[in-house]
């Protein structure tokens, strides 16, 4: 073997040496009794110090079955009525038209509680402006309780501007109208707002107008023509609404139509701008932020100020708090589903109220208004049932 193999030999064996004396020492160390030596093989986590599972750190499953263990947890965790409003919210393929149905009740009790609790007068414009502060506040607390943008993400902000102009315009067209007309004169003109939203979602969001569709608004509309009778051979007077006649009949008729037109135009701004930010509450502050100055405006503007009383001023904010729900639920159907679908179930409004002043004795039961409210049940119960046409997608 030449020098050089033998050479190299001898610096292995050398290094195994040092490497074995090495490791002795190492033993030596830990079988003494230097405490640094001990602290040294101390375990690092201790049986307390464990990390412990949290939300982060549990793997979640598919997405179906982590829909089912969500469920299970809101089951366990919330009362029976926090759940019903959370299967209402998203729990289900059919929660557009289900939030749809919830708005449509509120704003049947708050007709009801306005009907029967009603103890001064109050001007609209201040009724108005009591609701759209109101609004503006509880909306502004959801946002920010949830972190969300206040004035939306940068790409829906013309969206929003747009829905709180038409809104705004819809609401004082609305009450000068109430103002001019009798009042179910302006209830038929309100009530043709989901015909408008219906045909102005075909232009603005190219939503396919089935006929159908069409039908269920036609069958429901007609049934709000039974329950309240013609505006052509309706003369009296309710409300505030005052006698005016030919060419200013007329003018607060185009009026109406205005409102009803640009309340649909509306909607199918709500729904834009709520799917392209995937949040409601966007809309519904827009609305109170810019109509609330403007009601404010209005109310200075005719000196139309009532001081309300006590009982009056509880009542006017139980029902701009109804109204706040109303409008968040209503934003939330227009989210999910299609404009017409949504619109025609917006007539169970009257249907309610029409049935509930007739089982109070304050209502003159007839047939053409039994008539009414079966159209309109029937062709909301139809919408309902054949439902959406897929599954949305759930948040």
């Amino acid at each position: 073997m030449d020098s050089t193999g033998i050479d190299g030999g001898g610096e292995g064996v050398s290094l195994i040496e040092r490497e074995r004396s090495h490791v002795v020492e190492l033993a030596a160390s830990t079988e003494g009794s230097d405490p640094v030596s001990e602290d040294q093989i101390t375990p690092l986590l201790t049986q307390s110090d464990k990390p412990k599972l949290s939300i982060f750190t549990v793997s979640y499953p598919k997405r179906k079955n982590n829909k089912d263990q969500i469920a299970r947890l809101i089951e366990t965790e919330t009362s029976p009525f926090t759940q019903f409003i959370i299967w209402i919210w998203g729990g289900s393929r059919y929660s557009g038209m289900l939030s749809m149905v919830l708005s449509s009740s509120i704003y049947f009790i708050m007709e009801v509680l306005q009907d029967v609790g009603s103890a001064q007068a109050i001007p609209l414009f201040e009724i108005a402006f009591t609701r759209c502060v109101i609004i503006s506040i509880l909306s502004y607390m959801w946002l920010r309780r949830s972190g969300e943008p206040i004035f939306g993400p940068p790409n829906v902000r013309n969206l929003l501007v747009s829905r709180a102009l038409t809104g705004c315009i819809s609401l004082l067209t609305f009450i000068y109208s109430v103002k001019r007309l009798p009042m179910s004169q302006t209830m038929i003109l309100s009530f043709t707002t989901p015909v408008m939203a219906s045909i102005a979602a075909r232009f603005i969001l190219h939503e396919n107008l089935k006929l159908a569709e069409l039908a269920g608004i036609g069958f429901s509309f007609f049934g709000v023509l039974f329950i309240l009778g013609s505006p052509i051979s309706i003369q009296e007077v309710s409300g505030e609404g005052g006698g005016v006649h030919g060419v200013g009949h007329v003018f607060a008729v185009l009026i109406g139509s205005l409102s009803s037109l640009a309340g649909g135009i509306s909607y199918c701004l709500i729904r834009a701008a709520a799917k392209a930010s995937d949040q409601p509450m966007g809309t519904v502050f827009a609305f109170g932020l810019l109509s609330s100055p403007v009601a404010a405006i209005c109310m200075i503007a005719t000196q139309e100020f009532v001081l309300p009383s006590f009982y009056s001023f509880i009542l006017m904010i139980v029902l701009s708090i109804l109204a706040f729900f109303a409008e968040l639920f209503l934003a939330r159907g227009l989210q999910l589903e299609k404009t017409s679908k949504v619109a025609n179930i917006q007539y169970l409004e009257v249907a309610l109220f029409e049935l509930w002043g007739m089982g109070s004795s304050r209502v003159i039961v007839s047939f053409g208004k039994f008539v009414g409210c079966f159209l309109v049940f029937v062709s909301a119960f139809c919408t309902i049932y054949f439902g959406p046409e897929k599954e949305i997608e759930m948040e």
